[in-house]
């Protein structure tokens, strides 16, 4: 691709941004706020994770477009009002990398992948108490997904040593919290309950982590998986001339295992 070529599109998206926002462009776009296209931001992140676990390359193209949208935007709102440009995002973000890659940008030794995870932790550490920001926990985002976070939250923790020595004990933890959760299961006080659920997905996210998976691309999973047997069930149903409603749990149950069968051949 001719070099010039990314700049002179990212260009003409400046611009069209741009318009969009003057006194004469779109009434919606120019009512908005950072507030108000925040969740789109976030839906966007999670539209692009979705077609790279479909393997969807075009749709990838089409959803990185929408994310790079959504940057534009923000940048676009903050020039507006005197903060910052989509210059300084570009300039903050490639000072950024050339910082935490002295080894490829500077004079440092080369490292592994290892190394790089290690040197790039205590580079943001440096970067975060340039910040005042202290505490191990720190900088991980209150916006994240709840389980993205739980995850993140940890990992500083282990960091300093304060972790499950290994999976099996992070097992031992999930069971002593479902017990916790059986106990209040008779009360069905709703704060308690969601304390204790709470408790039990946050032993999950742990979990995950030490088994060096990622708890939310675990759920995505486990959801395609539900969508993908329960659709099964129905077209079973849809066979004898029934829907869900007009079976019953044992007959759903019965379908759902030959469909879960099925899969395994």
């Amino acid at each position: 691709m001719n070099a010039s070529k990314p700049a002179s599109e990212l260009l003409r998206l400046l611009e069209i941004m741009a318009r969009l926002r003057a006194p004469d462009g779109c009434p919606w776009d120019r009512v908005q706020d950072f507030a108000s296209i925040a969740p789109y931001t976030i839906e966007e992140g999670h539209e692009v994770a979705d077609a790279i676990d479909r393997g969807d390359w075009t749709g990838l193209q089409d959803e990185l477009g929408d994310l790079l949208l959504q940057v534009v935007y923000h940048a676009r709102m903050a020039e507006e009002a005197g903060l910052f440009g989509f210059a300084e995002v570009a300039k903050s973000v490639n000072d950024k990398m050339v910082r935490r890659h002295p080894h490829v940008f500077g004079e440092e030794a080369a490292r592994d992948a290892a190394g790089q995870t290690v040197a790039w932790e205590a580079q943001k550490a440096l970067e975060r108490a340039a910040r005042s920001e202290t505490g191990t926990l720190a900088g991980v985002a209150a916006n994240l997904p709840a389980l993205t976070r739980a995850t993140k939250l940890t990992r500083r923790a282990a960091r300093v040593g304060f972790d499950w020595p290994d999976a099996a004990q992070v097992l031992d933890k999930l069971e002593e919290e479902a017990m916790e959760l059986r106990r209040e299961l008779p009360g069905a006080d709703p704060e308690r309950l969601a304390d204790e659920v709470g408790d039990l997905l946050f032993v999950l996210a742990n979990l995950a982590r030490k088994l060096d998976l990622d708890p939310e691309t675990c759920l995505r999973g486990a959801n395609a998986k539900f969508e993908r047997r329960f659709a099964a069930v129905e077209r079973g149903l849809a066979r004898e001339g029934r829907a869900p409603k007009d079976s019953t749990l044992e007959h759903m149950e019965a379908l759902w295992q030959a469909a879960k069968a099925a899969e395994r051949l």
